[in-house]
């Protein structure tokens, strides 16, 4: 088993290889919006799980997951190749590809600040010209026998 500190050295510099082979040795235009995010290894170098996103080239156009899926399947051995140059390792990883899911979470965490925002605003609106339920001031001022109280001589030592 490797230590941690090179296997994250190893995890980094496959991503930069792979980020590096799709831009400009694999020539499939399936993989022309693919960008690499990041890249595990397990803790005996032999699996690598390498993790992208695919953009669309237009907002309007959905991304092709599919197609981008099955493009890095059929340049997985290329890319294993790369791989084997670029590290110098005795054994190359098996490289897996897994569709990254930090878009779709961002998309949702930043529709529930959305509404947490809107929310705050109606509270915020309701608010305005809204009134205690109680007395202005719900503490009572202390009561003048408990000041004289405390000045006088207590009735036993001890």
């Amino acid at each position: 088993m490797a230590d941690q500190a090179r296997a994250r050295r190893l995890a980094k510099r496959i991503s930069q290889i792979v980020a590096s082979a799709l831009e400009h040795d694999v020539k499939d235009p399936r993989l022309g919006h693919v960008t690499v995010t990041d890249a595990k290894i397990t803790g005996d170098l032999r699996d690598a799980t390498v993790y992208y996103t695919v953009r669309g080239e237009r907002l309007d156009v959905a991304p092709d997951f599919a197609g981008a899926a099955a493009a890095l399947e059929s340049a997985r051995g290329v890319l294993r190749s790369k791989v084997g140059e670029g590290t110098g390792v005795r054994y190359t990883p098996t490289l897996t590809f897994v569709a990254d899911s930090i878009p779709e979470d961002a998309k949702r965490i930043e529709d529930l600040l959305t509404k947490a925002r809107e929310a705050d605003a109606e509270v915020a609106r309701r608010a305005t010209g809204a009134q205690h339920a109680g007395e202005v001031d719900p503490y009572r001022a202390p009561r003048e026998d408990d000041e004289a109280d405390e000045l006088a001589e207590p009735e036993w030592r001890g």
